[in-house]
This record gives structure tokens, C-alpha cells and sequence, in this order.
């Protein structure tokens, strides 16, 4: 007589064989499988530092126009990365926070609410920081986007000014992104946010994402933030942003 499965080995074997149907992310098959047999459960999804176009050395010289090799060490490898640890950790204490605590004021769950919100808009907005560097700014190499910001802002140079004169508006800690109104007007708007998400429009895919927060500029251009944008706007890899473009819209 055969040997009876046990109910664990039965839903994990399940598990793999409906994901392998589907193509999902390795992390998220992973803990959905821990989630449904509770092998190894520490929390429901596991935050992912993400890697760069190109590398720690090569980011030294390729970013060289518009931060030094010091700033683009540090400033994803500690800072950048330290919203995704934060994360995790959040990740951790939402298993465990009272809900039934929650209220306007103070609460545990609450504060892990709103710190989530920050760094989870941090990650995404360094992720695509780093994805927008690296190019030559020729946005000729990228048809589709072009075309969308010549439609919506009437050429190429007035898009670059009105994305400035965002980016120069944020608050000392603050991002200028050019954005997809995707749920709404279908338009190209470039959004001023304050922090990382004080300005964000729902629905918004961001595009093109220059970080204004002093950190970023401050050891190699001071209080020059004018010049990191123009700098920043010059090295734009609009090839990475057209097939962003084209994914989205």
C-alpha cells in the first residue's frame, strides 16, 4: 500500500505545481509557499535590494558627470539599501503590531503604516534614479518617449525646463519625476514631491526620477543644485526610459 502523503507535502507540492504554470518573481513563489504551509514563516513578502545597470566600479566613472565616486558608493549601497532593510523590518513588525489598537494618534501599527509609505516610495524612486543614469541624455535614441514629451510639452526643451523648475522647487529633501497619469488624464506631467511621496499623484508611473535630496549632490556640487539637475538631465539614459514608456503606457 502506498505511503500516505502528508497534508504539508500535499499543498507544497501543489503550491509548486500551480506557480509553475505562472511566471512570478522567485522571492514572491517562495514565501507564497511558506504562506500556505507555514514552513518558515517570518513575514509575508520578502523586500528585495535591487542591482543597478552596471556596476559599484563602473557607476565611479559612468556617473562621474553628476556625482562623484564616493556619493554613488554610499549613496546606494548604504542609503538606498537602508529603505529596503527598513522595509523587512517593517515587513516583520506588521505581523505582530495590535490592530486593534490603531487610532489617529498613536498607535504601533499606525507609525509602521506610515514609515512603510516612506521607504517603499524611497526604494522605488532610487531604483529608477539609478535605472535614468548612465546615458549620453540623446533622447533621439528613444522614438516613442520623445514623441510623448513633444506632444505634451511642445518640444523637448520646454519639457527640460518645466522638469527643472520642478526638481529646483522640492524642498531640500525632495524629488522632481516626470510622470505617466496613467489612471487619469493619460497626459506626461512632471511632479514635484516633497520627501518621497508629498506630491505623488495616484496612478502616476514614474519615468524619470532625479533625486533632489541634499545628500545627492552636496559632496560634489555643494549647494549647486541647479547644476547637478542640469547635469543629472544631460546623462539621462533615455533608451532604459522608452522602454519604461512603452511597458506602461
Amino acid at each position: 500500500m502506498a505511503d500516505k502523503i502528508s497534508r504539508k507535502k500535499f499543498l507544497k507540492n501543489s503550491a509548486l505545481g500551480l506557480l509553475g504554470i505562472y511566471t512570478l518573481p522567485k522571492t514572491f513563489s517562495k514565501n507564497y509557499i511558506n504562506k500556505i504551509t507555514g514552513e518558515n514563516k517570518i513575514m509575508d513578502y520578502e523586500w528585495i535590494f535591487n542591482k543597478r545597470p552596471y556596476t559599484d566600479d563602473e557607476a565611479k566613472t559612468l556617473l562621474a558627470n553628476v556625482i562623484d565616486a564616493e556619493t554613488s558608493d554610499w549613496h546606494y549601497n548604504t542609503h538606498h539599501k537602508g529603505y529596503v532593510t527598513a522595509l523587512n523590518t517593517i515587513e516583520k513588525g506588521l505581523q505582530t503590531a495590535d490592530k486593534s489598537k490603531a487610532n489617529g494618534n498613536y498607535s504601533e501599527y499606525g507609525e509602521l503604516k506610515r514609515r512603510f509609505t516612506w521607504n517603499h516610495a524611497g526604494t522605488v524612486l532610487h531604483d529608477l534614479y539609478w535605472q535614468n543614469l548612465g546615458g549620453d541624455g540623446d533622447i533621439s535614441k528613444a522614438p516613442e518617449i520623445q514623441k510623448a514629451i513633444n506632444d505634451n510639452f511642445g518640444s523637448f526643451e520646454n519639457w527640460k525646463t518645466d522638469f527643472k523648475a520642478a526638481c529646483m522647487s522640492a524642498k531640500l529633501s525632495g524629488w522632481g519625476v516626470l510622470t505617466l497619469d496613467s489612471l487619469y488624464s493619460g497626459r506626461l506631467i512632471n511632479v514635484m514631491a516633497d520627501e518621497h511621496h508629498y506630491g505623488a499623484i495616484w496612478g502616476g508611473i514614474p519615468l524619470v526620477a532625479c533625486d533632489v535630496f541634499e545628500h545627492a549632490y552636496y559632496h560634489k556640487d555643494g549647494p549647486g543644485r541647479a547644476k547637478y539637475i542640469d547635469n543629472f538631465i544631460n546623462s539621462i539614459d533615455w533608451t532604459r526610459v522608452n522602454d519604461r514608456f512603452k511597458k506602461y503606457s
